[in-house]
């Protein structure tokens, strides 16, 4: 099936809901792993993955930090409102999404978590840019609450502010876990490390429209949300190592993936920082990534789309066949893919 033939149709498939993990599990590593290279993938334990790489193969991770970006508020009016923070501009203004009955002005205030005021600025499509009276990161984390994804059903406590975060997160600004590196624990990173496996990082900013479906039939109309990523000079530099001695580049995660292939689509990867707007559907020729660490992603949605584009359409298909048939579990707080890059 060529790309050009691909509608959204076919990123469809029906999911069981309890296969939708709604908690994680007691450990990070303690998950499943279906390694995905050609048309029969094979069941194992996310440990495993120390055996499935090489010595000289380099870890990409996300080393983005979610914040606590859902606040929940009042209007002047009295009128109930909640905010998703999706993006820090600096460190007084935001972009966010509000939910209210009616949207509000540019000049209104909403109090915010019954402990400070925002005042509302200008609208830039579908978000609304807020003032915040202090520093954003500090008033976020004193004031806001872990945005957990729309699909799991209880509010987030401290078990999952814990772990709804990889144990390598550091630059504050993501609205949703890059759930990949929530299987690493220190104990496999120590492991990974031993078997002489290098790590590098790439910082990329998830935003909530990562869980928006893809509506429109013809992939092509679709407009992808745009994410901030940065490419590290050291991580270009560990990349242009690990492929000169034959090794292979391995991203954890798509944001990980998206952030690699963004900096790479002049042919070479390039450091710096911009906002990535790349969408990534079968017939896409992949620079810079070898193989995917990967969760299960939704129907319909741009991530699925990207996993197919890298390990195979047919490949995919059967291997989320295969995942629902063994009851994996599936989503953020579910198992884990190893797909290799089908060239």
């Amino acid at each position: 099936m060529s790309s050009h033939s691909y509608t959204l149709s076919d990123f469809d498939f029906d999911l069981p809901p309890e296969l939708i993990a709604q908690t994680p599990l007691a450990e990070r590593s303690a998950s499943r792993l279906l390694h995905v290279d050609g048309m029969t993938p094979r069941d194992r334990a996310f440990g495993d993955i120390v055996d499935l790489l090489q010595p000289g193969d380099l870890l990409v991770f996300n080393d983005t930090r979610v914040l606590k970006a859902r606040f929940f508020g009042a209007k002047e009016t009295g009128g109930k409102v909640e905010v998703l923070v999706e993006r820090v501009l600096d460190n007084r203004t935001v972009h966010a999404q509000v939910r209210a009955s009616k949207s509000p002005h540019a000049g209104t205030r909403i109090r915010l978590a019954d402990a400070f005021d925002v005042t509302v600025g200008e609208r830039a499509g579908e978000f609304f840019t807020l003032h915040f009276p202090e520093d954003v990161f500090d008033l976020i984390e004193a004031h806001g609450r872990l945005p957990l994804p729309p699909y799991i059903e209880h509010a987030a406590d401290e078990f999952d502010e814990q772990r709804y975060q990889t144990v390598y997160a550091k630059q504050p600004g993501a609205v949703a876990a890059p759930t990949a590196g929530l299987h690493f624990d220190q104990p496999l990173l120590e492991r990974l490390r031993a078997r002489g496996v290098g790590f590098a990082y790439v910082t990329l900013h998830v935003g909530a429209g990562t869980f928006q479906p893809v509506r429109s039939e013809n992939l092509a109309e679709h407009k992808m949300h745009s994410e901030w990523y940065t490419m590290p000079p050291e991580t270009v530099a560990a990349v242009q190592a690990t492929k000169a001695a034959g090794g292979r580049v391995v991203a954890v995660g798509t944001t990980s993936m998206r952030a690699l292939e963004s900096a790479s689509q002049s042919g070479a990867l390039v450091a710096g920082s911009a906002d990535t707007a790349l969408f990534i559907t079968p017939g896409y020729r992949f620079k810079t990534v070898d193989r995917l660490v990967t969760n299960f992603h939704l129907p319909k949605s741009t991530l699925l789309m990207l996993v197919s584009a890298f390990a195979g359409y047919d490949e995919i298909r059967a291997a989320y066949a295969h995942a629902i048939a063994q009851r994996y579990r599936f989503f953020s707080y579910g198992d884990a893919m190893l797909l290799t890059r089908k060239d």
